[in-house]
This record gives C-alpha cells, structure tokens and sequence, in this order.
C-alpha cells in the first residue's frame, strides 16, 4: 500500500520537492525523528549517516525498540521506515568527517560540538550544493533549532559564534548525550522538520520565507524565542 500523504499534501507536497537529497548525519534521539518524519511527509531522497548500535538506553529517547538493540543504528532505523512508509532510505554505516559529498538540505544531529565544527567546516560551509543547513541542540527540557543558509556569510558567522565552545558543555546542555528525553526529543525533532517545511515553502514562493535563524524554547515554561543572525 502506497503512503496516503492527503491529509498534508496542501502543506508540504513530495512530488514538489521532487529528488532533492536530504542528509540526516546521526540518528539519536533527534536524529532518527526527524528521518522517520521526512519519509512520514513523503520525501524519498534521503541519506543517514551514523556509525552507532542500538544500545539499551537508546530505547526511551529514540524511535528505536528492543529488538533493535545490537544492530547498527542506520540498519535498524531503514527497516523501522520501509515498514511505516514504504520508503527506502540510504544509509552510510560510517563517521562523517567533513569530506563527504551532501546534499541540498543537510541536517547536522551528531552527538559532540567537535564532530558538527568538523563537518561543517569540511563538506557545508560554503558549498554551493547544500541550500540548507538545521542543526539541533538539546537538554532535559530545553532545545535549540539553528537554520542556515551555509552560504550567506551572515548567517555563517552568526552559527559559527553560537558554537564557539566545547564538548564538555555540548554534551550535556546541547547535544543531550548525559541527559535526553523522549518527549523533548520529539518536540525538537518536529520543530526542526518544520524549518524544511517553510524553507521550501520559501522555495517556491509561497510565503513564510523570513525563516529565523535561531529558534530557543523551553518546555518546563512553555516559552519559545527566535532571532535572525545579521
């Protein structure tokens, strides 16, 4: 049975996006959202990167299940998504660093600030195929959206001062690799795949293109802020 994508197909519609390549480089708690969500709107053209295992405690936070613990991350999370979508993605068992070729939009989820520097600084910045950069950073109760145009220097420099600092904060304020939760997760996976929702939307003209550049929330107070980097 083919995806019935009716109910959205007024907000987002896949054969407008056509084959444009989307790179999801980690797959943890944000990451393997935000892949089972783009293939959930219909987008087919989609890369995971990540060289992990399930582990045990990546079932709470991650779409991940028990039967899943053991396999590589890439592998469990294709077949979580060929069974839910009928879409196959492509997947890279492998550490990115910077020197691989990416595509149009690229989302950027891996689990240290060093690794993201890295791979920006090699394979995003300043590469005229990649129109679109959504990064995410979590805590408990707190996250952050960045979306970037890798190529505007504004708005480089407005990422590259918003990561000025090291993976001994990243990992617990920003990345979420000591403390996740599954609900938070969602909700910063969601918010970052409506950042490519009105990006293309911006694509083709159709309004909702003053895209902010930086989104900050808090869910313990619902509170949500954004700002543009000029």
């Amino acid at each position: 049975m083919p995806l019935n994508i009716t109910r959205h197909i007024d907000v987002f519609s896949p054969d407008d996006f056509g084959a444009r390549r989307v790179d999801v480089i980690g797959v943890g708690a944000s990451g393997s959202r935000v892949v089972l969500s783009l293939a959930k709107l219909g987008i087919e053209n989609i890369h995971v990167w990540d060289d992990d295992v399930v582990e045990a405690h990546n079932v709470p936070n991650q779409v991940f299940g028990l039967d899943d613990v053991g396999k590589l991350k890439v592998d469990a999370l294709k077949a979580i998504v060929l069974r839910q979508t009928g879409i196959e993605i492509t997947t890279h068992a492998e550490r990115v660093d910077g020197k691989q070729v990416l595509g149009e939009v690229v989302f950027l989820l891996t689990d240290t600030m060093s690794s993201r520097k890295q791979i920006w600084n090699g394979g995003i910045k300043y590469k005229a195929r990649t129109k679109l950069m959504i990064e995410t950073r979590m805590g408990s109760d707190q996250g952050y959206v960045y979306i970037i145009n890798p190529t505007a220097p504004a708005q480089v420099r407005g990422w590259e001062a918003a990561s000025d600092y090291g993976d001994e904060v990243a990992e617990v304020s920003a990345c979420g690799t000591s403390i996740s939760v599954g609900p938070t997760a969602e909700f910063l996976s969601g918010l970052a795949v409506w950042q490519l929702i009105r990006w293309f939307a911006g694509v083709q003209k159709k309004g909702d293109t003053a895209l902010e550049n930086e989104l900050v929330f808090g869910l313990r107070t619902p509170t949500m802020v954004g700002r543009k980097f000029k």
